[in-house]
């Protein structure tokens, strides 16, 4: 556990009494409760609680009794306990997910930028996401890329998300779409321009989700084959074929 509101509630109620910020935080490092690389625990869980008790008030779990010193409201039972410590797990879970997704795109980024790279291209990625990832170079002509990266999901399928915003900002023909297929054992590269795109939204082999802010792009690589949106539309062609771009 390294939530100190959390640390705080054990604590209170296995001690069953009035307790300092301070003898909380101690009890908590004591008990393994906590982990914490700040010059100030203390503070932090003065702070945590005082929180607690400020905005949710008396559904708060603590009840401050004079300054400093806290105990744990009556009203406060086990099941809400493990309730905050659910709700905690959830939200530690989502933020391992979203830190995870963070690092696989920018990968997949650095992955397609070195590629491009090696072909001659003088290319770069971008410091801020506004719907370009890399912008390339070669024989004086600009190149905008798009880059999405998935990992095989359990029904043997790649799914990526475009905004349609940025679609609908950067629908030139020099504008490309690099989808990083990332299996265990390899990595291929889906690349389509801009009007193959389009072309598969207007088949509706892609579709529009999420209340018409974002494209689902389903791929999927059977017996060497690619297929997007389903099994009648073949863009093998487009699969690790950089030529694409040009």
């Amino acid at each position: 556990m390294s939530n100190f509101k959390l640390a705080a509630i054990k604590i209170l109620r296995d001690e069953g009494k009035l307790l300092h910020y301070e003898e909380i935080t101690k009890k908590a490092i004591e008990n393994n409760l906590i982990e914490t690389s700040g010059a100030t625990p203390e503070a932090t869980m003065n702070a945590q609680i005082s929180v607690d008790i400020k905005l949710k008030k008396e559904k708060s779990a603590f009840v401050r009794i004079k300054p400093g010193f806290y105990s744990l409201n009556p009203n406060f039972s086990i099941k809400n306990e493990l309730d905050e410590e659910k709700h905690f797990e959830e939200e530690e879970k989502l933020n391992l997910e979203n830190i995870g997704t963070q690092y696989i795109g920018k990968a997949g980024e650095y992955l397609v930028c070195s590629e491009l790279l090696f072909r001659g291209y003088n290319a770069s990625v971008m410091s801020v996401d506004d719907g370009i990832d890399i912008f390339a170079t070669k024989k004086n002509t600009l190149y905008n890329i798009q880059v999405k990266t998935s990992n095989e999901n359990k029904y043997k399928t790649y799914v990526f998300d475009l905004r349609i915003s940025s679609l609908e900002r950067y629908n030139k023909n020099n504008t490309y779409y690099v989808f990083v297929l990332k299996e265990s054992k390899k990595i291929d590269f889906l690349i389509l321009p801009y009007n193959e795109i389009q072309k598969n939204i207007d088949l509706e082999n892609i579709l529009v989700i999420n209340k018409n802010t974002r494209y689902r792009v389903n791929v999927k690589l059977r017996n060497n084959k690619l297929y997007v949106g389903n099994k009648e539309n073949d863009c093998t062609y487009y699969l690790n074929n950089w030529d694409i771009i040009r």
